[in-house]
């Protein structure tokens, strides 16, 4: 059955399959006590601890500490802001559309404690000796992976039901399309060292791919965040239509033009990771060249699946005027 959508501009309906047993109470302190209040609540005390944590004895340290410490922190604030506007009944006058915020946000933040709850323990925790800076850097890894249960399962309780009238990003296109900028914006953190595509134009259309796709996936979001979809000179179906086909035609290039170009030996590649120089230094959070090779084809080839799976689904969404 498909999924029954607005121009992005209607409240998801509430019902009885979304989870939460009971619509949640707007403007006013007893929102804090339905079942979506509660986990916002544990939302905000695990990635308050978290932090807490790891800054009582300032336990992180390089680009991968810092981006620990800046998930938890930007999930606890926006959280935080996010639980004043419903029990002060605020979403009249919040500046973005109430209908696509929450769960855009939570989608995010979702997959930014997943990369945590990873990559801090790999890169920090494992290195560190025994004692009370590693109980604390392992408490907060803890709390991560709790905040990340959390914000997923307010993903799973809010996204659009088949049939349900909601907006698009409850979609699970709209979804698809967190999920494809975030990883299009951790394989930007492994391009960061331009000698892995420079001097090579194959592979300086690679890193064209992932910005162009970046960007077009970027603007649907931002439209509809703004419900503004309609300043489009086309229809804005077409739009994601058109956007998901060339993301899935682009990403597929890169798929086969990157690997080739970064492991085969006859095109200048390193086809073993021995043969890197880079990956003989041996640090806790060091990332060498062969690995962010590795790490970008992998991501590219998620990507590509997460584009073919956006233009399967946007093919069975109906985008209802009301």
């Amino acid at each position: 059955m498909p999924v029954t959508v607005t121009r992005t501009t209607i409240t998801t309906t509430t019902s009885s399959s979304s989870g939460l047993g009971s619509p949640t109470i707007v403007g006013s302190p007893r929102a804090l006590t339905q079942p979506l209040g509660l986990l916002r609540l544990l939302q905000l005390l695990s990635t308050c601890v978290a932090f807490s944590l790891v800054a009582s004895v300032n336990a992180w340290t390089g680009p991968m500490g810092d981006w620990s410490m800046f998930t938890w922190c930007f999930c606890f604030a926006v959280t935080l802001i996010i639980l004043i506007v419903e029990v002060c009944g605020l979403q009249p006058r919040f500046p973005l559309s109430w209908r696509n915020f929450p769960i855009t946000y939570a989608c995010y933040a979702a997959l930014f404690c997943l990369s945590t709850s990873i990559i801090y323990p790999t890169t920090y925790v494992q290195f560190q000796p025994h004692g009370r800076v590693r109980d604390h850097a392992i408490a907060a890894t803890a709390f991560s992976c709790i905040a990340f249960v959390a914000y997923a399962t307010e993903v799973a309780w809010t996204r659009a039901r088949p049939g349900e009238i909601t907006g698009y990003m409850a979609t699970v296109p709209g979804l698809l399309k967190v999920l494809e900028t975030f990883v299009a914006c951790v394989i930007f953190t492994f391009l960061t060292n331009t000698s892995l595509y420079q001097h090579k134009a194959a592979l300086e259309w690679c890193v064209a791919v992932y910005a162009i796709c970046f960007i077009l996936a970027a603007v649907a979001i931002l439209l509809n965040l703004g419900d503004c979809t309609n300043v489009l000179p086309i229809s804005f179906p077409t739009f994601l239509s058109g956007l998901a086909l060339l993301s899935v035609l682009f990403y597929a290039t890169a798929l086969v033009i990157w690997p080739l170009y970064q492991f085969d030996e006859r095109y200048g590649g390193y086809p073993r990771r021995s043969w890197d120089v880079t990956c003989s230094k041996s640090h806790s959070y060091y990332i060498c060249s062969w690995d962010r090779r590795l790490a970008v084809a992998i991501l590219t080839a998620i990507n590509l699946l997460a584009y073919v799976a956006d233009l399967v689904y946007s093919a069975r969404l109906v985008f209802v005027r009301v």
